[in-house]
């Protein structure tokens, strides 16, 4: 499969237009965390170094083809002293599958403070998921398997009151990634896609769905190394009418909250009794 390094890796075609390319996969539409990574890239790409991602805010529009590359045009909105704005559209074949607006600040100095880490298993005493047997999971595993990811045992979850569906996954990237925070930016885009409509199904676990990402929101809160353990921290609190909301706390190895994501996915019946 294709290393995070090479999908994040664009060509730039013109000023402000980019291709990606196409990678390796056993999937049968494009991973929407490499569409948002690798527009995520683009709009990096046309910012002074002096700015910093904070946030974005992607809708999915239509499935990617995984076989032909997806080309990203780069809209400049605004180009402020503290803050500047960029909305990336991904194409295939002409039409649009992809809109994102990342917002970019050069940071200042406010008040602080955080949600602290839920109690939870080290992830060194979970298991390895890329050894697992079952064949519904094994694939899924082979086709991410530079990511190391340890689901937390339902039961191990402390519950939060009131809260009907919830996961716990501890991920981080197996290799040693380039040292620039940005690269860890654009490549927590790409991973925070991956599993968290899952947390959806928790209280429906023999239901069979459809399932899509719809639109994705991610606040870049503090800083952080995507090849360092990172607890993924999600819940679901609503699903209805074929769509699934939601939300996951990305906290660092030491407890800092280091990003926030609100999703929206399809979760439709595929039988109905």
């Amino acid at each position: 499969m294709s290393s995070i390094e090479e999908i994040l890796e664009l060509e730039r075609l013109e000023k402000d237009i980019f291709r990606g390319i196409v990678a390796d996969t056993m999937l049968t539409r494009t991973f929407g965390g490499q569409v948002a990574g690798q527009a995520l890239v683009s709009a990096v790409r046309t910012v002074d170094e002096q700015y910093r991602v904070h946030s974005l805010h992607g809708y999915f529009l239509r499935p990617g083809n995984p076989t032909i590359p997806t080309v990203f045009l780069v809209d400049r909105i605004r180009d402020g002293r503290s803050f500047c704005t960029r909305r990336v559209t991904g194409v295939q074949d002409g039409q649009a599958i992809f809109t994102m607006s990342a917002s970019f600040h050069v940071g200042d100095v406010g008040i602080e403070h955080q949600d602290r880490i839920p109690p939870v298993p080290d992830p060194e005493t979970l298991p390895d998921t890329s050894d697992s047997r079952d064949e519904e999971l094994s694939w899924e595993f082979r086709e991410w398997a530079d990511w190391d990811l340890r689901f937390v045992p339902q039961e191990e979850i402390v519950r939060r009151r009131g809260v009907p569906a919830q996961q716990q996954v501890w991920f981080r990237y197996r290799g040693i990634l380039p040292d620039a925070p940005v690269f860890h930016i654009c490549t927590l885009a790409y991973m925070s896609d991956m599993t968290l409509l899952g947390s959806a199904q928790v209280p429906h676990p023999d239901a069979e769905i459809q399932q899509a990402s719809l639109d994705h929101a991610l606040w870049f809160l503090r800083p952080f190394r995507a090849d360092e353990w990172l607890l993924y921290d999600q819940s679901s609190p609503s699903a209805g009418f074929g769509r699934a909301l939601t939300q996951g706390r990305i906290f660092d190895r030491d407890g800092n909250l280091v990003a926030a994501v609100v999703q929206e996915g399809l979760t439709r019946l595929l039988r109905t009794e």
